[in-house]
Protein backbone atom coordinates (compact mmCIF):
# COMPACT_ATOMS: atom_id res chain seq x y z
CA UNK A 1 0.00 0.00 0.00
CA UNK A 2 3.08 2.21 0.93
CA UNK A 3 4.54 1.53 -2.58
CA UNK A 4 1.55 2.68 -4.40
CA UNK A 5 1.28 6.01 -2.65
CA UNK A 6 4.90 6.69 -3.05
CA UNK A 7 4.94 5.70 -6.82
CA UNK A 8 1.35 8.19 -7.12
CA UNK A 9 3.53 10.66 -5.11
CA UNK A 10 6.52 10.93 -7.65
CA UNK A 11 4.56 10.50 -10.81
CA UNK A 12 2.51 13.47 -9.46
CA UNK A 13 5.58 15.06 -8.60
CA UNK A 14 7.08 14.29 -12.03
CA UNK A 15 4.48 15.63 -13.88
CA UNK A 16 3.87 19.06 -11.86
CA UNK A 17 7.38 19.21 -12.98
CA UNK A 18 7.30 18.92 -16.55
CA UNK A 19 4.36 21.57 -16.58
CA UNK A 20 6.41 24.30 -14.71
CA UNK A 21 9.61 23.22 -17.16
CA UNK A 22 7.15 24.15 -20.18
CA UNK A 23 5.55 27.35 -18.61
CA UNK A 24 8.90 28.31 -18.90
CA UNK A 25 10.04 27.50 -21.77
CA UNK A 26 6.61 29.11 -22.92
CA UNK A 27 6.75 32.19 -20.69
CA UNK A 28 10.35 32.97 -20.43
CA UNK A 29 12.54 35.73 -22.03
CA UNK A 30 15.53 33.84 -22.40
CA UNK A 31 15.73 31.32 -25.11
CA UNK A 32 15.08 34.10 -28.25
CA UNK A 33 16.18 32.85 -31.55
CA UNK A 34 16.72 35.21 -33.88
CA UNK A 35 15.67 34.93 -37.84
CA UNK A 36 16.36 37.12 -40.89
CA UNK A 37 14.56 37.06 -43.88
CA UNK A 38 13.62 39.99 -46.70
CA UNK A 39 10.57 40.75 -47.48
CA UNK A 40 8.68 38.86 -50.69
CA UNK A 41 4.99 40.57 -51.55
CA UNK A 42 4.64 37.39 -54.06
CA UNK A 43 4.03 35.25 -50.51
CA UNK A 44 1.75 36.99 -48.88
CA UNK A 45 -1.67 35.52 -47.86
CA UNK A 46 -4.84 37.57 -46.38
CA UNK A 47 -6.34 36.08 -43.86
CA UNK A 48 -10.20 35.75 -43.08
CA UNK A 49 -10.76 36.65 -39.28
CA UNK A 50 -14.37 35.85 -39.85
CA UNK A 51 -13.40 32.02 -41.30
CA UNK A 52 -14.96 30.59 -38.38
CA UNK A 53 -11.80 28.41 -37.93
CA UNK A 54 -9.12 28.88 -34.80
CA UNK A 55 -6.21 31.79 -36.07
CA UNK A 56 -3.19 30.83 -33.98
CA UNK A 57 -1.86 33.61 -35.90
CA UNK A 58 -3.73 36.24 -33.71
CA UNK A 59 -6.50 38.75 -35.76
CA UNK A 60 -3.46 40.46 -37.85
CA UNK A 61 -4.64 40.03 -41.44
CA UNK A 62 -2.03 39.22 -43.02
CA UNK A 63 0.50 36.20 -43.14
CA UNK A 64 4.00 35.54 -44.72
CA UNK A 65 5.41 32.57 -45.21
CA UNK A 66 9.21 33.50 -46.24
CA UNK A 67 12.53 31.30 -46.14
CA UNK A 68 14.59 32.86 -43.67
CA UNK A 69 18.18 32.56 -41.99
CA UNK A 70 19.24 32.17 -37.99
CA UNK A 71 22.45 33.90 -37.28
CA UNK A 72 24.42 31.16 -38.53
CA UNK A 73 23.23 31.16 -42.13
CA UNK A 74 21.00 28.34 -41.21
CA UNK A 75 17.45 27.95 -43.51
CA UNK A 76 13.81 27.60 -42.31
CA UNK A 77 10.22 28.51 -43.36
CA UNK A 78 8.90 30.72 -41.03
CA UNK A 79 5.38 32.16 -40.97
CA UNK A 80 4.43 35.02 -39.28
CA UNK A 81 1.58 37.93 -39.19
CA UNK A 82 1.31 41.93 -40.01
CA UNK A 83 -1.05 44.07 -39.42
CA UNK A 84 -0.34 45.43 -42.85
CA UNK A 85 1.36 44.42 -45.87
CA UNK A 86 4.91 45.03 -45.26
CA UNK A 87 7.69 47.11 -47.68
CA UNK A 88 9.21 44.64 -50.80
CA UNK A 89 12.42 43.68 -50.37
CA UNK A 90 12.50 45.38 -46.94
CA UNK A 91 15.29 42.80 -44.40
CA UNK A 92 13.27 42.01 -41.09
CA UNK A 93 14.40 40.42 -37.93
CA UNK A 94 11.74 37.76 -36.52
CA UNK A 95 11.93 37.19 -32.69
CA UNK A 96 11.45 33.32 -32.20
CA UNK A 97 10.48 31.84 -29.20
CA UNK A 98 10.29 27.81 -28.17
CA UNK A 99 6.80 26.40 -28.83
CA UNK A 100 5.10 29.90 -29.24
CA UNK A 101 6.74 30.97 -32.41
CA UNK A 102 7.47 34.18 -33.92
CA UNK A 103 6.54 36.43 -31.03
CA UNK A 104 8.01 40.09 -32.93
CA UNK A 105 9.43 41.27 -36.19
CA UNK A 106 10.66 44.34 -36.66
CA UNK A 107 12.72 45.97 -40.04
CA UNK A 108 16.25 46.34 -39.89
CA UNK A 109 19.25 47.89 -42.31
CA UNK A 110 21.19 45.28 -44.52
CA UNK A 111 24.01 46.53 -42.60
CA UNK A 112 22.60 45.21 -39.27
CA UNK A 113 22.26 41.60 -40.74
CA UNK A 114 24.74 38.98 -39.23
CA UNK A 115 27.61 38.41 -41.64
CA UNK A 116 26.55 34.75 -42.58
CA UNK A 117 23.05 36.29 -43.48
CA UNK A 118 24.29 38.95 -45.23
CA UNK A 119 26.28 36.81 -47.44
CA UNK A 120 22.40 34.95 -49.14
CA UNK A 121 21.37 38.86 -49.79
CA UNK A 122 22.40 41.33 -52.66
CA UNK A 123 22.98 44.18 -51.38
CA UNK A 124 21.09 47.03 -51.92
CA UNK A 125 21.52 49.46 -54.58
CA UNK A 126 21.34 53.22 -53.60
Amino acid sequence: MQKKIILKTTILFAAALGLICLFTLILAKPGNNYYYTQIDNTRIEQIDPQGGVINFQGSLPYSYTLPALDEKGKKKDITFSASKELTEGAYIRLTVKPIRGVTAWEEVQYEELPAAVRSNYDAPAF
